[in-house]
């Protein structure tokens, strides 16, 4: 149960931005421009991000929402997504994801926990500095998102066809797209 009366029972930050939706538009184009936005990253892999960092914060709503976005995005699916969640050391991931993976988590633990080993490691598998500037971003936006979530008690959908669901709707439309869909049809 929520920690505030919401005026609505949507699920995790889809809750909280109907009970503040002048946060919904440049939360939502934040995610957009991250997520979705052009870089060499595919969408898929900058979820995948997304989702392991949320997994470390144990936020089970952006974890399970972020996996099924990844999943409906990587070649892989939710294999993939799985195996990085549960042992990135073992997980079918190149050499580049797995050095910005290790940001992502580096960032999870604190900011200054990202070295500059780290960052060589990331530059020495291909890595560019957009990439390893937007790992660290993705990492520190969705601290933020999991904290949000979780610090107000969200509600916390139960059945995964609500996630995968959700993911088919996000990889046709995007963030902002899905968000202009929901404020037409409330």
């Amino acid at each position: 149960m929520p920690h505030i009366t919401l005026n609505t029972n949507e699920p995790g930050i889809r809750g909280l931005f109907r009970f503040r939706p002048e946060t919904a538009l440049p939360l939502n184009g934040l995610v957009e421009a991250l997520l979705c936005g052009p870089g060499t990253l595919t969408r898929g892999e900058r979820e995948l991000i997304a989702a392991y960092v949320s997994g470390l914060n144990e936020c089970r709503y952006c974890y399970s929402a972020h996996a099924a976005y990844a999943a409906e995005q990587l070649p892989e699916g939710m294999a993939l997504v799985d195996q990085v969640h549960d042992n990135l050391d073992g997980a079918p991931v190149s050499a580049k994801m797995r050095a910005l993976l290790d940001i992502g988590g580096a960032v999870q633990r604190g900011g200054k926990q990202v070295t500059e080993d780290l960052v060589a490691a990331a530059r020495s598998a291909g890595a560019t500095d957009v990439e390893i500037h937007d790992t660290v971003l993705i990492a520190a936006a969705f601290c933020m998102f999991n904290r949000y979530v979780d610090g107000l008690a969200t509600v916390l959908p139960e059945d995964p066809d609500f996630y995968t669901n959700r993911a088919k709707h996000i990889a046709a439309h995007g963030y902002l797209g899905v968000l202009q869909q929901e404020t037409i049809h409330k």
